[in-house]
């Protein structure tokens, strides 16, 4: 049952969380159900990622630059105002960019790669809520492998567990924007309706600062 628009005042949602999070399904679940545009990043066609994910000190910043450019030209094109979908949905929040460039970026690139983007981030809207799906590194592994994307192969466990602890740690500190943090680990939003209308619920409901939720088991 979709919900209707007017249930709250957010126009402008970002779904975060590590690969293999589920912020891509959730943020085009919220599209159906709240009539709003995707805005979505396609890392498939950055060039570099195939090879990224084999030699990380190699292309670690070709990777980070094309993705950097990329978002900063997707956010900087919304629209002021959308007469036919009245939520923008994006499965990425721009500051998060910067979680990974400090994980893979050597100090000479990162002095570079921080000018750049705090310069870019100045001149972006910042959502009206940001939805972080929390998880554990053995569920993010179990989805990666499910899914069985090419570039997404050559992915160790170590660096998905050194990721989701950076991205626990950037939203633990996060205060940009309010803030829904989910825990995911055990629910099946994508599978499971109950599980989709849960969130929708708190979804809908945004916290005026940081909330953090936690599922019921069923």
């Amino acid at each position: 049952m979709a919900e209707t628009a007017d249930a709250k005042d957010v126009t402008y949602f970002a779904v975060e969380g590590v690969i293999g999070a589920g912020k891509t399904s959730l943020a085009r679940l919220l599209c159906e159900r709240l009539n709003a545009r995707f805005i979505g990043e396609k890392p498939e066609d950055n060039p570099y990622l195939d090879d990224f994910y084999r030699d990380p000190q190699r292309y670690a910043f070709q990777t980070q630059l094309f993705f950097l450019t990329s978002r900063y030209k997707q956010l900087l094109e919304l629209p002021q105002q959308d007469l036919f979908h009245p939520y923008l949905i994006a499965d990425y929040v721009f500051a998060k960019d910067k979680i990974f460039a400090f994980m893979n970026l050597e100090e000479r690139d990162l002095l570079l790669y921080d000018r750049i983007a705090t310069l870019m981030e100045s001149e972006l809207p910042k959502p009206d809520l940001v939805v972080y799906l929390q998880s554990t590194t053995d569920r993010l592994m179990l989805n990666i492998k499910k899914r069985n994307r090419k570039y997404e192969r050559h992915m160790a466990g170590d660096y998905i567990s050194r990721l989701n602890e950076a991205y626990n740690e950037f939203f633990f500190r996060y205060t940009d924007t309010p803030l829904l943090v989910i825990n995911t680990s055990e629910i099946d939003f994508v599978q499971n309706e109950e599980d989709l209308d849960d969130l929708m619920y708190q979804i809908i409901h945004p916290p005026v600062g940081t909330r953090y939720y936690v599922p019921l088991k069923h």
